[in-house]
């Protein structure tokens, strides 16, 4: 007796159902208790594929300012370099600078573009005139090998007019504050040194062109001439 009459009540709801909305054309099943709620989710997930995470990319921002400022005495470090018998020699930052008026410019990379083609080719061209200026030595600094450097020297034909140095390990460049991390670029450069100009007197910094990154703006040959 139960039974029929449950029967007959879900036969007069479906009728009600369909009579009252056309739109409503739900299979009784939707009365039932007991659902299929494996059938539910797994249709739900496959018509949404799962995506697979991206990978997060960070990018190196180069710092714009650094430790080193003008009326700063330039900190000490050991530098290298190979001479013509290609003994490798050593040579400190307040041994070069006592006592005289120097040059020390900085270049993020041998054989690098610009570094080849304008930077260090213009303090080359313009010795003479810094001479005439008053200052005793020129040194062009780079986070490369004695022995990159002295084949650098060589390729670009570089006499006595700038002596190039080894900050091998970058110590004289982390000290000052000019390290630039170029890790994020394909290249292969891990950190090397921003591009500057730097004119010391004694060992103390009198004018400082300092590059943002690798940039070529106010470090130029011509740009400390007018400086100094």
């Amino acid at each position: 007796m139960a039974a029929a009459t449950a029967a007959t009540a879900t036969f007069a709801v479906s009728k009600l159902v369909a009579s009252s909305s056309p739109k409503l054309k739900q299979p009784l099943s939707f009365l039932s208790t007991r659902r299929n709620t494996s059938s539910l989710f797994s249709s739900s997930f496959a018509s949404s594929p799962l995506r697979r995470p991206q990978s997060l990319r960070f990018s190196t921002v180069p710092k714009i300012s650094a430790i080193i400022s003008v009326g700063d005495k330039l900190p000490d470090a050991t530098l290298s370099y190979l001479d013509s018998a290609d003994e490798l020699q050593t040579v400190s930052v307040a041994e070069f600078t006592a006592n005289k008026k120097t040059i020390l410019i900085a270049v993020p990379g041998a054989f690098t573009p610009t570094c080849s083609q304008k930077h260090l080719p213009g303090f080359v061209e313009k010795a003479a005139e810094f001479k005439a200026k008053g200052v005793d030595a020129i040194a062009c600094i780079s986070v490369n090998d004695a022995f990159v450097m002295k084949a650098w020297k060589e390729n670009l034909k570089v006499g006595d007019e700038v002596l190039l140095l080894s900050d091998g390990n970058g110590d004289f460049t982390r000290a000052i504050g000019c390290e630039l991390d170029l890790s994020d670029k394909p290249i292969g450069l891990g950190v090397r040194s921003r591009r500057y100009a730097i004119y010391a007197e004694d060992g103390v910094v009198k004018t400082l062109n300092l590059e943002e990154g690798g940039a070529f703006n106010v470090s130029s040959a011509e740009d400390l001439l007018k400086a100094i």
